[in-house]
């Protein structure tokens, strides 16, 4: 039995059946209920993330094809929707892929045993506009833990035409290191294993917020056309669950995919965008790999 929506003013929230209504959105009855103590009706949808949502339907294939290298407007030609739905629906699917996430976490407190993690660069709109994605991997179970997007300012060769043209840029990193440790380092075992690559910034993250654990950093090597250039020319990659998990994000986000014309506009609906992958990677993928 569904409780009433005013459960703070109704004691024990005495609740009875109400009749039901038929949803054509998703061709099934649905519940009503009414409260005797405050006199409010509502039904099994009320509270929900998809109340008030026209196309339910259309939930699951447009994350599937969001998870799987198709665009945003292919999504949406292919669904025959409009783009506008598959937009505001982008904004769903990330709401509840982060309500997901934040309990898988819950279920792995103190379970991690072995961490590996680094960035992944991209840009929004130009390579003068670069982005950083700081991302955990559980290198046991291939869990992908946090990812976290963030602005960085250009470099190499395209720093100074950037800096000319779009002015001085943020740097996000160390907020986006330290928005993915406050995320999961509750997750990982007081015994476990850190790696991660030789960026100098790294090693002062992992004694803030893993202290006592086991630290190791390891060479970066040249990337190879396999895997978007995530995965490495070495014979042994110390920390390859994060490369191929990387691989995995640039094969499957249409916008991460290098050489593509389908750029990300809003750092925002990246984040959103990964959100929803992680989801996905985590709790569909993965088992039906095992």
């Amino acid at each position: 039995m569904k409780p009433c929506p005013n459960k703070l003013s109704c004691g024990k929230n005495p609740v009875i059946r109400s009749g039901r209504y038929y949803r054509k959105s998703e061709s099934r009855w649905i519940q009503r209920f009414h409260c005797k103590f405050c006199g409010a009706h509502f039904s099994s949808a009320t509270g929900t993330l998809e109340f008030k949502q026209h196309k339910r339907r259309e939930n699951l294939p447009l994350m599937r094809l969001l998870v799987s290298g198709v665009s945003m407007r292919r999504s949406a030609f292919i669904l025959k929707i409009d783009r506008r739905t598959v937009d505001r629906k982008l904004l769903y699917l990330a709401k509840k892929a982060r309500l997901r996430h934040s309990e898988l976490l819950l279920q792995l407190k103190n379970k991690v045993t072995s961490l590996e993690f680094d960035d992944l660069i991209t840009s929004e709109h130009t390579k003068m506009k670069p982005l950083t994605v700081s991302i955990a991997v559980d290198a046991t179970k291939r869990t992908i833990l946090s990812a976290k997007v963030g602005r960085i300012p250009a470099f190499g060769l395209l720093a100074d035409r950037s800096r000319r043209k779009y002015g001085p840029r943020d740097n996000d990193h160390t907020k986006t290191l330290k928005a993915m440790f406050e995320e999961m380092s509750f997750t990982i075992a007081p015994t476990a294993l850190v790696q991660s690559d030789e960026h100098p910034r790294y090693p002062e993250f992992v004694s803030r917020y893993l202290p006592g654990r086991e630290y190791l950093r390891h060479l970066g090597g040249r990337g190879s056309v396999a895997g978007q250039g995530e995965l490495k020319k070495k014979r042994f990659d110390p920390i390859f669950i994060l490369n191929h998990s990387c691989a995995m994000l640039r094969a499957n986000l249409n916008r991460l995919i290098r050489k593509t014309w389908c750029t990300t506009k809003k750092m925002e609906r990246l984040q959103m965008h990964v959100d929803i992958f992680i989801d996905f990677y985590n709790r569909i993928y993965l088992p039906s790999r095992a």
